[in-house]
């Protein structure tokens, strides 16, 4: 390690842990340092002995932190060497988006913020340049969240699905990577919001006026229906306890 590194790693913010859920107060440190960039994939972590002192716990718990962050791909151990970030830059970020999002009710709804900007201009842009057969693409998946509405967990995965499908007929590959990077955090937001009365049927209804706005290439619609469909989802979510 050279001095640089050295100078880095000591410079890191870790704090004293509360002694609840030592394990989880760990990693949850680590991965804020990973996404104020504080950490870098590839940097080396400091010693076991060193972590366990500027933490201020014990072995075991260090060591269930470590684990958990090695086994969800973030942590790398290499044989003489020490703990590693993983350098794997597009699994990395990730899992930092995931464990945001699991660990903060405010990240799910800055999640569905991201949503407003990146699947407002997929709406615009599938509108200006879907074909036929593209828009029967997204009839069918229309189609299949109707036939899930008995099952909250498909149909939640439907919902995204569709969505998906409108972010590749933009053809803007990096919205879609994004979107596709965030999908599994995704359907955890959707699902907590798809409560209430009705709301899968209103959330059916929604996409089938996104559908008919893109179809009809009425791009400046197909974004006020996009808006309008993600912001009432934002509102149920706010509204659940």
């Amino acid at each position: 390690m050279t001095n640089n590194d050295h100078s880095r790693v000591h410079s890191l913010k870790f704090k004293p842990i509360d002694k609840t859920s030592l394990s989880e107060e760990i990693a949850g440190q680590i991965m804020g340092l990973i996404s104020t960039g504080d950490l870098m994939p590839g940097q080396k972590l400091p010693s076991e002995r060193e972590l366990r002192t500027r933490f201020g716990v014990g072995r075991s718990s260090l060591r269930e932190a470590l684990r958990c962050l090695t086994i969800v791909g973030v942590l790398e151990t290499r044989v003489g060497e020490g703990t590693f970030l993983a350098l794997n830059l597009d699994k990395f970020i990730g899992k930092v988006l995931e464990w945001r999002v699991a660990t903060e009710r405010r990240n799910v709804e800055n999640l569905m913020k991201v949503r407003l900007a990146l699947e407002t201009e997929t709406a615009s842009d599938a509108a200006q340049h879907i074909t036929e057969e593209q828009a029967e693409e997204l009839e069918a998946a229309l189609t299949k969240m109707k036939a899930c509405l008995g099952d909250a967990q498909q149909f939640v995965a439907a919902d995204v699905a569709f969505h998906l499908c409108i972010a590749k007929i933009s053809s803007n590959e990096l919205i879609f990577d994004l979107l596709s990077l965030i999908r599994s955090q995704l359907q955890k937001a959707l699902h907590a919001l798809g409560g209430g009365p009705g709301a899968p049927q209103l959330a059916i209804d929604e996409h089938r006026g996104i559908l008919d706005a893109i179809r009809k290439h009425d791009a400046d619609l197909a974004v006020a229906l996009m808006r309008e469909h993600i912001h009432a989802g934002l509102k149920r979510y706010q509204r659940t306890p």
